[in-house]
């Protein structure tokens, strides 16, 4: 087992997952849940496995959001609604969107059945030493049907991941905006205005964060600057989104990234050694096909979101 496959398992089967952020069907069950529509649900959505933990956690976790954002949401969510009553609502919400996204044949067929049964076995080889967000996750009961499993399976992997890409973007000396901004120059992630309004920076503190990367050799200087109106535009959602004034990556900054990348593939290797080569290719094969269902349906936005589809 390489590094490199563990990296396939994940873009095989990662937007199975990160769908349940885009879905419709996950504010409507945490808002009927108590929580108020926006950026909590996704707050609380995701932090709820770990309890009533502080803003201070979540930001710590989430690790490239404005610790002011979180603050707006949490922990005024717990007062709201429960972390026990949130993590129902989501597993509901994701219960409904797979079942819109992949249909009623795909969900009730053998292929479902055998990827949830090998991401509960991979996810049961993660170990928890810390992993704050993954440790919350595998504390929680395994759902019964195979959609279930397979969606709670493929979040404690993400989540497991996650950690580990935490842990080697502190080695590599990459802030939490650091890292956004050096992930949005990759151009593999999201554009520019809607990373810096969804995480909650400001212009500001997205340009001093350019110019302390540019200074440090990781960003080459330069870039157009952003039309009036720009922060409001991706606030809402926009297809329209300014370039922010951002260089490309120099060779040191995309030898650090890739550096940060094959770390993080290295930590999180060990469900997939677990699993072996060949089981591991079957969850590549069937997690590809149902992420090429959930794409065809509508999972993400089609514009001012990513960078690449």
């Amino acid at each position: 087992m390489t590094s490199p496959l563990a990296r396939r398992a994940h873009n095989a089967t990662n937007a199975l997952h990160s769908l349940i952020y885009f879905a419709p069907e996950t504010e409507e069950r945490l808002v009927a849940a108590g929580l108020e529509a926006g950026r909590m649900c996704y707050f609380a959505g995701r932090s709820a496995p770990m309890g009533a933990v502080s803003g201070g956690v979540v930001a710590a976790t989430f690790y490239n959001f404005h610790p002011a954002l979180v603050a707006r949401c949490i922990p005024r969510a717990w007062q709201l609604a429960s972390p026990a009553a949130i993590v129902s609502a989501r597993f509901a919400a994701a219960d409904a969107a797979l079942t819109r996204l992949l249909g009623p044949e795909v969900i009730a067929s053998g292929d479902m059945t055998t990827i949830a049964g090998l991401v509960r076995e991979a996810a049961g080889a993660c170990s928890a030493e810390g992993r704050p967000l993954y440790a919350g996750h595998a504390d929680l009961d395994w759902p019964s049907a195979p959609h279930l499993v397979m969606w709670h399976g493929l979040s404690l992997l993400r989540e497991h991941r996650g950690d580990g890409h935490v842990a080697a973007l502190v080695a590599a000396g990459l802030s939490g905006i650091d890292a956004l901004v050096t992930h949005v120059a990759t151009g593999e992630g999201f554009v520019p205005g809607f990373a810096r309004a969804s995480r909650g920076w400001s212009r500001p503190e997205w340009d001093d964060a350019v110019e302390s990367l540019v200074a440090r050799g990781l960003l080459k200087g330069g870039g157009a600057p952003a039309p009036e109106g720009s922060d409001a535009l991706a606030a809402e959602g926009s297809d329209v989104f300014a370039p922010e004034g951002l260089g490309a990556l120099t060779p040191a900054g995309y030898a650090l990234r890739a550096h940060v990348e094959q770390e993080t593939d290295q930590m999180a290797s060990p469900p997939w050694q677990h699993l072996g080569d060949e089981r591991t290719e079957e969850v590549i094969r069937i997690g590809k096909a149902m992420t090429r269902a959930a794409l065809s349906a509508g999972a993400f936005p089609r514009d001012g979101v990513f960078a690449r589809r």
